[in-house]
C-alpha cells in the first residue's frame, strides 16, 4: 500500500465512524431529519429483532419517531465497531460494512417526567450491522439491521 492509500483508508474509516456516530445521536436526540440523511436514498432499516418493523428508511424513521415517544430518556452506547472496506485492488472502494456491540439504556414515559434523573426502566443490547455507500455527499447508510441478543426491564 502507498501512503496516499493508507490515508484514504484512514479518512474513510473516520467519517464512517462519524456515520454511526451520527446514528446514535440522532436517535437518541430523536432528530428523524438528521436520521433520514444519514441514508442513502433507496436505504433501509430492520428493526424486527427487537419487536420493531423493517422498512424503506422514511417508514421506519417515522415508526421511530411514535415509538421513542415510549422512552424519552435514552442512550445509545456503540462500541466494539469493526469496520471492513470494500477493497478494489488494494484500494478503497465504495462500500463497507459496520458491525459493532450495542448496549441502549432507557427510560420509560410516566409520573417521573419533571426532569428527575431516574434509573433506567429498560435496557436493550446487541450488535449492529451498518452496510454503507460512498456517495457524492460522503459516507451514507444503504442498510441498518439491529440484531438484539437480551433486554432486560426492571419491576
Amino acid at each position: 500500500m502507498t501512503q496516499r492509500v493508507d490515508l484514504a483508508t484512514v479518512m474513510d474509516r473516520l467519517a464512517i465512524d462519524d456515520v454511526v456516530t451520527g446514528y446514535a445521536v440522532a436517535v437518541d436526540d430523536g432528530d428523524w431529519a438528521a436520521y433520514r440523511a444519514l441514508f442513502t436514498t433507496g436505504g433501509r432499516a430492520d428493526y424486527s429483532s427487537a419487536g420493531g418493523i423493517e422498512g424503506p428508511v422514511a417508514q421506519v424513521a417515522d415508526w421511530l419517531a411514535e415509538t421513542m415517544k415510549l422512552f424519552p430518556v435514552r442512550q445509545h452506547l456503540i462500541v466494539n465497531r469493526l469496520i471492513r472496506l470494500e477493497d478494489v485492488a488494494g484500494a478503497p472502494g465504495d462500500g463497507a460494512e459496520v458491525r459493532a456491540d450495542f448496549v441502549n439504556p432507557m427510560r420509560l414515559a410516566g409520573p417521573q417526567d419533571d426532569g428527575t434523573v431516574t434509573s433506567p426502566d429498560f435496557v436493550a443490547a446487541g450488535r449492529y450491522t451498518f452496510a454503507l455507500a460512498r456517495t457524492g455527499d460522503g459516507w451514507r447508510l444503504t442498510r441498518v439491521t439491529v440484531h438484539e441478543k437480551w433486554r432486560h426491564m426492571t419491576a
